[in-house]
């Protein structure tokens, strides 16, 4: 059985930083693309982040690039989104995600989904 856990989110203030945790059990987790996805309230999920299996390689959306960094540890099945400079626009429920290649996770071609944790940034 497949899972993705994830971890990290809490309430923060504006500008300032938290790291996300996936822990995923079940799959071979190296020879899958991960990625970040995020709902707001009352908005559809979209798209953050992904990396590569072997985390060489990653993509971004506009509205976090050079504030978040995604990477992964495949010796603990487990992938991280740092994310830097918050802001309010940046609440919302965090996903994670596996899928086979990086730039299918972008167009949100996924296998398995996390269940989700919450982020909040106060301003």
């Amino acid at each position: 059985q497949v899972q993705l856990v994830e971890s990290g989110g809490k309430l923060v203030e504006a500008g300032g930083s938290l790291r996300l945790s996936c822990a995923a059990s079940g799959l071979t987790f190296s020879a899958y693309a991960m990625g970040w996805f995020r709902q707001a309230p009352g908005k559809e999920r979209e798209f953050v982040a992904a990396i590569i299996w072997s985390g060489t390689s990653t993509s971004y959306s506009d509205p976090v690039k050079g504030r978040f960094t995604i990477s992964r540890d495949n010796t603990k099945n487990t992938v991280y989104l740092q994310m830097n400079s918050l802001k309010p626009e940046d609440t919302a429920v965090y996903y994670c995600a596996a899928g086979s290649t990086v730039n299918g996770v972008r167009r949100n071609q996924v296998t398995y989904w996390g269940q989700g944790t919450q982020v909040t940034v106060s301003s």
